[in-house]
């Protein structure tokens, strides 16, 4: 005579219960009369799906209401209840899914990095020739607003300026400084590290400060160069010459005059590579770590 596992005896009996309600608890009490299943524990929680995006999109004809925990939906990092609905997969406080090309609103808080409480909803963008796959932002990291011309002076397109490898971030608003600079030299072998990049500590693990290499891809793109400021200001990223801190103090020079964006390359112990241009230049330069730059984001 063939055995029925003590398996066969659960699915058979959860298989005839399940026209009824179900409790499932440690101390054996009844569910809630509202409830078709009632999970009853102090001590521990209940583990729903979890799998990438990928997987979850493979799954056949979703059902409205399917809740999915998704490993790696998120911008920040972490993972996220999702929840399909009305044809498309939501985070679970029903706000839709970020793509590349939809604003993307950040609460900066002023700590290590941001200097100042600020909310920004920064712009997206892909496409770009050079490096197409890529998304970036199209204002800097810490703007209030995406520049109105390439030659915008204010604070507001400015946004905030960082030394090589460093995390804080500085505001200048033409007169003061905050936070408080220093004047220490950074002398080390090291590119950007992740533990520092303002992008990926700000927007989210997949963004970063660009490499010296995708800089001059997107200059050199399509076999033309920026000659000078127009290309990147026409580029659809709209960058734009936010000028740059002094090292000795973070004083503020040639703020609508010329644009200095750091990439994550070294150049040397002491020296980076950032992109530079003016009404008359654009190309891929260096210059000493300590100087504060801007910062524009991709991923």
């Amino acid at each position: 005579m063939k055995k029925i596992t003590p398996f066969l005896v659960f699915f058979l009996f959860f298989t005839i219960g399940a026209f009824a309600q179900v409790s499932i608890s440690s101390d054996g009490s009844a569910s809630d009369p509202s409830a078709m299943l009632d999970v009853k524990s102090t001590t521990k929680g209940l583990l729903l799906p979890r799998m990438t995006q990928a997987q979850r999109s493979a799954i056949a004809s979703p059902v409205e209401g399917l809740v999915v925990l998704c490993t790696d939906c998120s911008e920040s990092s972490g993972a996220d209840l999702t929840v399909y609905l009305g044809g498309a997969w939501y985070l679970l406080d029903k706000q839709p899914q970020w793509s590349c090309g939809k604003p993307l609103t950040i609460l900066h808080s002023a700590d290590t990095v941001a200097p100042i409480d600020k909310l920004v909803s920064y712009g997206t963008i892909t496409g770009i020739p050079g490096e197409p796959s890529k998304c970036w932002i199209t204002r800097n990291l810490g703007a209030s607003q995406q520049a109105t011309s390439v030659s915008d002076a204010t604070e507001a397109s400015a946004g905030w300026y960082w030394k090589f490898n460093r995390k804080q971030g500085y505001r200048q608003d033409g007169t003061n400084l905050s936070p408080s600079w220093t004047t220490i030299a950074i002398n080390e072998a090291l590119d950007w590290q992740a533990s520092n990049d303002p992008c990926t500590l700000e927007l989210g693990t997949q963004w970063r400060i660009p490499t010296n290499t995708e800089w001059i891809n997107v200059d050199g793109a399509s076999g033309g160069y920026w000659a000078n400021w127009t290309g990147p200001w026409s580029s659809g990223l709209k960058i734009h010459a936010a000028g740059y801190l002094q090292s000795s103090d973070g004083s503020l020079h040639n703020r609508g005059v010329d644009g200095h964006y750091w990439s994550s390359v070294r150049y040397s112990i002491s020296i980076g590579y950032y992109l530079y241009f003016t009404s008359s230049y654009c190309g891929l330069s260096f210059d000493s770590k300590i100087l504060g730059f801007s910062v524009r984001c991709l991923r």
